[in-house]
């Protein structure tokens, strides 16, 4: 991807001028005459809070001035953490547990992907690679990494559902910053991607009850 001002995301050259290592002058953009990447100079943590705040602009330095496919591996999976099953479960209803965790990670992502391709390849008109796309809900949806802390430390139901919205919006934003397209189509489709894969989820679930 080519460097973009985190202002108005017009195309940059360069970011910055190294006269000698360590020191640096940060280049104005032509377009807005603003800094075009003040976090270059900024502490990672900074970068972190502008992204939970949903900052276009610490997005536009994520996606376009801090990561690029040479440095980025984009393959992956989105994936779903459930809670642990309990060690009194017998071997049958262990084995079912982990088939249904299985069946509803991959066809749960497949889905998800699915709705979020043909979605963006009706609504959205910028001639942005899936590839792309892809990489830009992966890296957006940082919030699932909450989940990791759940599995430490129990946490109430609700706070899925509160995550799950985190990574929902943060996904609109990011694939707002990658297309360039009205907000309100970037969260149509992530929102329809989110819907099927929680269809997806849920229909597995019933299933489940029902067969146990």
């Amino acid at each position: 991807m080519d460097l973009h001002c985190i202002q108005c995301g017009f195309h940059v050259k360069s970011l910055y001028v190294q006269y000698s290592p360590g020191n640096i002058r940060l280049i104005k953009c032509d377009n807005c005459k603003s800094v075009a990447d003040e976090y270059i100079e900024c502490p990672i943590m900074i970068l972190i809070i502008d992204l939970i705040l949903h900052k276009e602009k610490a997005y536009r330095h994520l996606f376009f001035n801090m990561f690029t496919r040479d440095t980025l591996n984009s393959k992956g999976l989105l994936w779903r953490s459930e809670e642990a099953c309990s060690s009194s479960l017998s071997s049958a209803a262990l084995f079912q547990s982990y088939g249904k965790m299985l069946a509803d990670v991959v066809l749960g992502n497949f889905m998800f992907l699915s709705v979020l391709l043909v979605w963006t390849r009706v609504t959205l008109t910028a001639s942005v690679g899936f590839k792309d796309i892809l990489l830009a809900i992966l890296v957006s949806s940082y919030f699932r990494t909450f989940v990791i802390a759940m599995m430490v430390w129990e946490f109430p139901p609700p706070v899925f559902s509160i995550i799950d919205a985190f990574v929902l919006s943060s996904n609109a934003v990011a694939l707002n910053v990658i297309t360039g397209a009205a907000m309100i189509k970037c969260f149509g489709a992530c929102f329809s991607a989110h819907a099927a894969k929680f269809l997806v989820s849920w229909l597995l679930t019933f299933n489940l009850q029902n067969v146990m």
